[in-house]
């Protein structure tokens, strides 16, 4: 599947103190911890969050590094202090971005033939190999169409969830991982997200019904076990993101891969996709 845009979305329209107020305390950060770490002082960051003064540019961005704010809300907490914004977010079809798009093509193919996908802030997959659209076949066209979103290709009871033996543990984590990212955010169109998929009935049975392994793997984090074509497959997933990213578009790109989790699934994997 090849690489498609991502979204935008409009800053706020917030003064800057309120908003680097709001940050701090999200992040429970006192000021006077946010002040050391910033190399301030506390009355100033008193005095820039009641809008007593104007922090520099430098100095917003210096904050909002402190505080983990991300790139597309650093933009938003420059506009509110009356700069421009400092991170250009660039289509991902223009041109600049050839290199990133064709390295994602290749470190996704090059994971095959287990399952990788990259997708956007708003969980549009923008981009996904052989693995993934081998565990998407037999899903309903009408979720097939773009834009492909992960949560509600997993969480639909007509898209993966049946298949998903140990649904209701996936679905919570991936409700929770939701949870963070809107509190992270603050995005409104991905908190409408959340409500509708958790909405969504979780259609299989609570337990896995599959025969149980005779030498049982001790897994370090929790799998996906998903049904195909009679088999059980099993699944760690890991998420990465780019290194200190100086654009919208690239810093909201996740890019995540699906390591098997037991011997019969590498198995079974190379030998349908080799």
């Amino acid at each position: 599947m090849t690489i498609a845009p991502s979204g935008t979305a409009a800053p706020s329209d917030q003064g800057v103190g309120p908003l680097l107020r709001a940050w701090r305390e999200q992040r429970r950060v006192s000021q006077l911890e946010l002040a050391l770490r910033a190399d301030s002082s506390a009355r100033h960051i008193s005095f820039v969050e009641t809008g007593r003064s104007r922090p520099s540019e430098e100095m917003v961005l210096r904050l909002a590094e402190h505080l983990d704010v991300p790139v597309r809300e650093r933009n938003a907490l420059l506009l509110a202090a009356g700069y421009a914004p400092r991170f250009p977010e660039t289509p991902l079809d223009d041109p600049s971005l050839d290199a990133l798009r064709e390295g994602i093509e290749r470190l996704i193919q090059g994971y095959e033939p287990y399952p990788a996908l990259v997708f956007d802030a708003a969980y549009h997959v923008v981009a996904a190999n052989r693995g993934i659209m081998m565990l998407l076949d037999g899903i309903p066209e009408s979720l097939l169409r773009p834009p492909l979103n992960t949560m509600r290709l997993t969480l639909h009871p007509e898209g993966l969830a049946p298949r998903i033996r140990n649904l209701r543990e996936w679905r919570g984590h991936l409700l929770e991982q939701m949870r963070r990212q809107i509190a992270l955010r603050r995005s409104e169109s991905l908190r409408k997200l959340y409500e509708e998929v958790s909405a969504y009935p979780v259609t299989v049975p609570e337990t896995d019904d599959s025969p149980e392994q005779p030498d049982p793997v001790p897994y370090f984090a929790l799998p996906m076990r998903i049904e195909h074509e009679g088999r059980t497959l099993s699944f760690i997933s890991s998420t990465s993101t780019f290194n200190t990213p100086m654009d919208v578009t690239v810093a909201e790109l996740a890019i995540e891969t699906f390591l098997p989790a037991d011997p019969s699934t590498v198995k079974y994997l190379h030998s349908l996709l080799s």
